[in-house]
């Protein structure tokens, strides 16, 4: 088997049966042989029938996978570990892929061994006008918290920061080598830590590894209603901003003084007053929320040194 696609969901069949459709509708070369694992998080909808139909529809192409314990990162480790691939695409319930996705996104990791990885393009479904407070464009883009919307240009390229979970691929063997995705991160049910994802490229890109961008492996994600709200991205940015700490490498102290307590009374002190106030004066819209989003990821990562902070003291 040359490709294994890793498909998650958590009570989405509506949305998976149009994902699975379209990744059923992939057109490869007759010499690649591929498979689909379809992990099914604790689902209480009809994922378990949709599944089955494609099976049936697909024999021996589609293959479902129970995973009791809930978070994404569970269920995608689980999906490596069912993987008869050599190279895991990972794709999202609720996205539709090109027809020619799959084998964009991982010809290159077939050849000699110089990619470790890979992520493509990820674009809106439909055409989107934001509100007039969203910021789509630099310098005030918020689009990572709308869609995971990855785009790095036209051209194929090195990539130099991690690709999205939505559209990426990576060799069999990186997971042997530097492990699975980190539990403590991913979707849980309601909660919306993520960046399970970009850990596990960030590893690999500190580790010496290199990821490619492939333009043409474009999948198209559609922005769901309660995505469009202020409330959404508030959360989503203070959840952000803890992730963001679980990901910092511990760093030597200073006097023998950890060097994360420095941190913590830059970011409550310096930098949460200048961002707050930035929010506060400013009359532009869009350049007024991307600041208090950003006064929210600061709030977060100050929550989450000083949750890791006293947890430690109770060890």
């Amino acid at each position: 088997m040359n490709i294994t696609v890793i498909v998650c969901t958590f009570n989405r069949w509506q949305c998976l049966t149009k994902a699975l459709g379209s990744v059923a509708a992939s057109t490869l070369p007759d010499s690649v042989k591929w498979e689909v694992v379809v992990v099914d998080n604790n689902s209480s909808d009809q994922t378990w029938k949709v599944v089955h139909d494609f099976c049936c529809r697909h024999p021996g192409r589609f293959r479902y996978v129970f995973e009791p314990k809930q978070g994404l990162s569970h269920a995608r480790n689980a999906g490596i570990r069912e993987a008869q691939g050599e190279i895991l695409a990972f794709t999202d319930d609720d996205v539709t892929v090109a027809p020619t996705w799959l084998q964009n996104l991982t010809a290159r990791l077939n050849n000699d061994g110089e990619w470790a990885g890979a992520g493509g393009r990820t674009l809106l479904a439909h055409p989107f006008s934001p509100p007039p407070w969203l910021g789509l464009e630099e310098p005030y883009n918020l689009g990572g918290a709308l869609a995971a919307l990855f785009d790095v240009g036209d051209r194929p390229c090195r990539l130099t920061r991690a690709p999205y979970g939505a559209n990426m691929a990576f060799q069999k063997k990186m997971f042997e080598k530097y492990g699975t995705f980190r539990t403590d991160f991913g979707r849980c049910g309601k909660r919306m830590l993520s960046n399970e994802d970009t850990e596990f490229g960030w590893r690999l890109l500190d580790g010496g590894e290199r990821l490619r961008y492939e333009p043409a492996a474009i999948v198209y994600h559609p922005v769901p209603e309660d995505r469009t709200h202020q409330s959404y991205f508030l959360k989503w940015y203070f959840n952000y901003g803890r992730a963001t700490v679980r990901e910092w490498r511990r760093g030597p102290d200073i006097w023998r003084i950890p060097r994360r307590c420095f941190t913590f009374f830059k970011l409550l002190g310096v930098v949460l007053p200048v961002r707050t106030l930035r929010w506060v004066v400013t009359r532009n819209p869009q350049r007024r929320f991307f600041y208090r989003c950003s006064a929210w990821m600061t709030i977060g990562q100050i929550q989450e040194i000083y949750r890791q902070w006293r947890n430690a003291k109770a060890r």
